[in-house]
């Protein structure tokens, strides 16, 4: 698996995940302490709104003219956006009105790069489910780290070397994935309207993919947006460590997920999800620590371990020259749900207590296992040694010249 080209590809995305987890924590404590909470917040909502927003076209853009030129783009404009706030800190107080434009430049930038994160893997690796657990591995690595490096970087040296830390990150992403060598095919002349419309289409050709999105907006708006501003409050200062707990139940879910080879693999995600329940079980009922944290240990592994089946379904099912467009649909649907699940927890909690509405959380997470295992073009997906898509596509177009990106 360790090629050369997947070699540079897991230390791009390592390395660039390592700066999305450092944003948060820098902008809560930097911009906080000027601006305050409600400043931070503005912020942080401008950077996932504009990331939403353009992500579709982040897809269309990649299926374009490769996955590998868009994230280096996206790159190089964070390497900006991150030093133009280093450079406004030096001051003290950067004006908001330049906290603004860097979030919306930065979180567009964002949104073009998150399509093209699936449609690369099937190119640098032979093995994509080995090469999905591995990343899967490195995020909830950088997850557990980059917050901590953040926060010290913050108090030992302050928001000008947090801020330049986080865009040398974006710097070294771009430069591993420049010296990436792969070939895709040359798409067709199109428009964009087109190009949409084609991706719609092979979006909602598959049934076994949109009612998965169908099901994970549910999913997202009751239990996983509300969940951190809701344990958060409902642990406390404990939080962190539970939070460290579910960090490295990604990381056994990685090493599950890389030897387990399961005949029908959204089936089998679809029963590990079931290991997700203790995570808002457990909050619910207010458990001692040591509970919370084997709860959420569970929770962890199994998200990590449904996510590989999921991404490794959708990168072997999908045709190439529109896996950038699928992805970018269903990535969406899925951050929708989370998002609004976000917006809603505040007011949620001033019509049912937190612990209440976690509980709501256990159940809907049991319901959901339910719906995925009740659905039958997911339950019955299979593991095929050779893409779907494959004699479909050549006997539709022919085979396309390969160009290198």
């Amino acid at each position: 698996m360790w090629t050369r080209n997947f070699t540079l590809y897991f230390g791009a995305r390592t390395i660039s995940l390592l700066g999305d987890a450092m944003m948060p924590v820098a902008s809560a404590l930097a911009i906080g302490e000027v601006y305050g909470i409600a400043g931070v917040g503005y912020v942080l909502g401008l950077w996932t709104a504009s990331a939403v927003l353009v992500m579709l076209f982040g897809g269309v853009v990649a299926d374009r003219i490769g996955a590998r030129r868009v994230m280096i783009g996206a790159d190089a404009v964070r390497v900006v956006t991150q030093g133009l706030v280093a450079v406004a800190f030096l001051d003290g107080a950067p004006p908001y009105a330049l906290l603004l434009a860097t979030a919306f430049l930065s979180g567009t930038a964002a949104g073009m790069f998150e399509p093209g994160v699936g449609g690369m893997v099937p190119l640098v690796a032979r093995d994509p489910q080995r090469a999905n657990a591995t990343l899967k591995i490195a995020e909830a690595i950088t997850h557990l780290t980059g917050p901590a490096l953040a926060g010290v970087l913050i108090v030992a040296a302050g928001p000008v070397v947090v801020y330049t830390v986080d865009a040398a990150t974006f710097l070294v992403s771009g430069v591993f994935l420049l010296l990436t060598r792969v070939s895709v095919a040359k798409p067709a002349p199109s428009n964009v309207l087109g190009d949409l419309r084609r991706g719609w289409d092979e979006f909602r050709a598959r049934s076994w993919m949109w009612s998965v999105i169908l099901v994970w907006v549910f999913w997202g708006v009751l239990v996983i947006g509300p969940s951190v501003p809701l344990a958060s409050q409902v642990i406390g200062d404990d939080y962190g460590w539970v939070m460290a707990a579910l960090g490295l139940g990604t990381i056994l879910g990685g090493l599950v997920a890389i030897r387990l080879r399961p005949r029908r693999p959204l089936a089998a995600g679809a029963v590990a999800v079931s290991a997700y329940v203790p995570v808002p079980l457990t909050v619910a009922l207010g458990l001692p620590l040591p509970l919370l944290m084997a709860g959420h240990l569970l929770g962890g592994c199994a998200l990590a371990f449904w996510s590989v089946m999921w991404s490794t379904s959708v990168q072997t099912r999908v045709a190439p020259d529109v896996l950038n467009r699928v992805n970018a649909y269903q990535i969406a649907g899925s951050v929708a749900g989370m998002a609004a699940g976000q917006a809603l927890a505040g007011p949620a909690t001033a019509l049912i207590a937190p612990r209440t509405f976690m509980l709501l959380s256990t159940l809907t997470t049991i319901a959901v296992v339910a719906a995925l295992l009740l659905i039958k073009p997911v339950r019955n997906l299979g593991r095929d040694p050779e893409p779907a898509w494959a004699s479909v596509e050549e006997g539709r177009r022919g085979t396309a010249p390969a160009i290198n990106l």
